[in-house]
């Protein structure tokens, strides 16, 4: 990371409430209960090292980590950020967060509803007459995954690289995409269970820009990147490369034993306002301990965004954001990343005092995916980890991408 990390830290401390918060206008049902509020033991700076080397052994060419605790920060980095030329991997390198996205989104659009130009249970077709076939569909609906709305990338993807690399260079209108879900049957009633799909944040993407008259970029930047003071996070669609000192991205092929497939660049058109920014390590966990700690919403619009529904084993899914309930009786709440060649973690405590994000520079691999999500037990648990405890941890599939093809095999590949 660059300097000034004691600095960034300051500002983030001094940091205020943007101008256009006022008074809540979401719904004021009570939220669902969460997991008790347990204190973090001390982070394990040990096993988080050894978990990101674990995953290079795994496929992974680099893994890095960032932890800010009440003020002290911590960086991890091992591996490569370029195989072709060897590079090691910085921890300051910028990377592709995929569905990390999706809390930015939601975040302006409860900046939308703080300032009366949105409700949360109004049906999306109030704001965008027609476009949903099904006119009970609110917004909340939407940031929840309780639409039913089909994820379309289950198609784009259902063969990882040849799918890639048909969409790599693409640029996609909102409508193309919303179009793709509409093709096929909903998978549940409005208001239904959780079922994770980008179709909800292509949409949600098309609010933010019905509502504000910006772009999403124009919106990410004057809402949250410029008064969060986010140096390394970009909104660059459909532009295909990332700016300033960042770390390829390897897709892991379907078959064993195959080569990595150097996939930083791409327009990432396919995820848009469901996965396309960029970010940092440093970055990121400015934006979520700010998200956790009310300075970019009203209390609350923060309040309603942790209104949780089971989502998986451990795991709640609020308004665009995750809860994850460790081994060790903490919650931590934030978002995983699958974009094609990086899988990112960001998570805070409730406080927003501890932070860590990881990134691993490879995808659709479900070894590496399962073992970074240890990076969470060895930052919020310390030593006392479910595995050194006898717990066994849970094996999940990465689900920002084409959740209904997720593969659980473990590939080999070649250097």
């Amino acid at each position: 990371m660059r300097g000034g990390t004691a600095l960034g830290a300051a500002l983030l401390s001094l940091l205020t409430l943007p101008a256009h918060v006022s008074p809540a206008h979401a719904s004021p049902a009570p939220p669902r209960p969460a997991a008790a509020a347990v204190a973090p033991p001390q982070p394990d700076l040990t096993g988080l090292r050894s978990v990101l080397r674990t995953a290079t052994q795994q496929g992974a060419p680099g893994a890095m980590a960032r932890l800010d605790d009440h003020g002290s920060v911590h960086r991890l980095a091992v591996g490569l950020a370029d195989r072709r030329t060897q590079r090691a991997l910085g921890a300051g390198n910028r990377f592709r967060v995929g569905s990390v996205t999706k809390i930015f989104s939601t975040v302006v659009l409860l900046q939308l509803v703080d300032e009366g130009k949105l409700s949360l249970d109004a049906p999306v077709n109030r704001y965008l007459p027609k476009l949903l076939p099904d006119g009970r569909i609110t917004v909340r609906h939407l940031l929840s995954h309780r639409s039913g709305l089909y994820d379309y990338t289950n198609d784009l993807f259902a063969s990882t690289v040849r799918g890639f690399e048909a969409v790599r260079t693409r640029v996609f209108t909102y409508r193309q995409l919303l179009n793709r879900s509409l093709r096929h049957a909903r998978t549940t009633a409005p208001g239904g269970a959780y079922s994770y799909s980008n179709t909800n944040f292509v949409v949600a993407g098309m609010l933010i820009e019905k509502l504000s008259g910006h772009t999403v970029g124009t919106e990410y930047r004057k809402r949250i990147i410029e008064p969060l003071k986010l140096r390394d996070t970009f909104y660059v669609h459909p532009a295909t490369a990332i700016p300033g000192l960042h770390t390829r991205g390897y897709l892991t092929p379907d078959a064993p034993a195959t080569t990595l497939v150097d996939a930083t660049r791409q327009t990432v058109s396919w995820a848009q306002s469901a996965g396309a920014l960029i970010s940092s390590t440093r970055d990121l966990n400015v934006f979520l301990s700010s998200v956790l700690r009310g300075r970019l919403t009203s209390a609350g619009a923060l309040t309603q965004m942790r209104r949780w529904v089971p989502a998986g084993t451990r795991q709640a899914y609020g308004l665009g954001l995750r809860r994850r309930d460790l081994s060790c009786g903490v919650s931590v709440y934030g978002h995983t990343g699958a974009v094609q060649g990086y899988y990112t973690y960001a998570f805070t405590s409730k406080d927003g005092q501890r932070s860590l994000s990881a990134l691993a520079n490879t995808s659709n691999s479900a070894r590496v995916h399962n073992t970074m999500l240890r990076t969470l037990e060895s930052a919020f648990c310390g030593k006392a980890t479910g595995a050194r405890r006898g717990v066994v941890l849970p094996h999940e599939r990465a689900e920002d991408i084409a959740a209904a093809t997720a593969r659980d095999s473990a590939a080999t590949v070649r250097n």
